[in-house]
């Protein structure tokens, strides 16, 4: 039974996140957690107040948030009657971050799903401030659905790497699984303008291609003019349903998650994206 993460702000882009969700997994025997953080809606309008007023405005945030989650588990019951799936929810008076991380450690959850932005988000930018903290923090698999995104079940996925850096077993795992389910082509990108590689660089080839023995993978390779936008453009050219990269030490995606304002980050990827974590925290 796999156990997925959901959180939400109860936007219309975190309805659009569980309706993926919930269409991804929908063959699946699947424990969803919708998971409420209401940390800052509480300390950011009432933290100058007096202690009464401060735990009132607590209460009461805390109330609406219990009975949000209620309403959005029943509503979801109600609407797909999948006996495959069931539904939990969690208020917690923490951070998103610590939230999400704690919950995802304690319940050893496989994925986290979201909306790339949430309610408050600018409609100018790709990933709302939310959703770049949980990719940079939570050592968790997320995966980020932008709200224009009408479902398609994921046929090809586009995995950019430059075989630098070694994976780990445990992260790709997650990836084999979904290719072998939706039986998917897996398209390795290598953005160089030279074939031959290194020795490291073919040991971690190999090593990806041992680890992934459901997907139907494959290596391709196009020149360096820009990274981003040579995956954007890979994406448009071949209909990739999914694009998925690693977050690890000096890696691509790491200079893109840590540029100094969200909207740097370049990567405008109009498909859901799937970060795994390979990093210490």
């Amino acid at each position: 039974m796999k156990n997925i993460l959901i959180p939400t702000d109860f936007s219309s882009n975190a309805d659009h996140a569980i309706a993926y969700a919930l269409n991804i997994f929908k063959c699946e025997r699947t424990n969803f957690y919708f998971i409420h953080a209401y940390a800052d809606e509480v300390y950011g309008p009432y933290h100058n107040v007096d202690k009464d007023i401060f735990d009132k405005q607590k209460n009461s945030i805390a109330d609406e948030s219990e009975n949000k989650l209620q309403k959005l588990v029943a509503d979801t019951q109600t609407k797909t009657h999948n006996p495959l799936h069931k539904y939990e929810a969690i208020s917690s008076f923490e951070s998103l971050v610590d939230a999400v991380n704690n919950f995802a450690d304690t319940k050893n959850i496989d994925l986290i799903i979201m909306g790339t932005k949430g309610k408050t988000a600018s409609s100018k930018i790709t990933f709302g401030s939310n959703t770049m903290q949980v990719f940079k923090y939570v050592n968790c698999p997320v995966l980020a659905v932008p709200d224009q995104y009408n479902y398609s079940q994921p046929k090809k996925i586009l995995f950019p790497s430059n075989y630098m850096l070694p994976y780990k077993r445990r992260e790709l795992i997650l990836l084999d699984i979904m290719a072998g389910e939706f039986k998917a082509e897996v398209l390795s990108l290598y953005i160089s303008d030279f074939e031959d590689l290194s020795l490291r660089q073919l040991d971690n080839k190999k090593f990806l291609e041992e680890s992934l023995p459901n997907a139907r993978l494959s290596f391709v390779r196009t020149g360096v003019h820009n990274r981003t936008n040579a995956i954007t453009e890979y994406i448009k050219e071949n209909n990739i349903d999914l694009l998925v990269m690693v977050n690890s030490r000096h890696s691509f995606l790491e200079d893109m998650l840590y540029q100094s304002t969200i909207d740097e980050i370049g990567l405008s990827p109009t498909i859901p994206f799937m970060v795994m974590q390979n990093l210490p925290r």
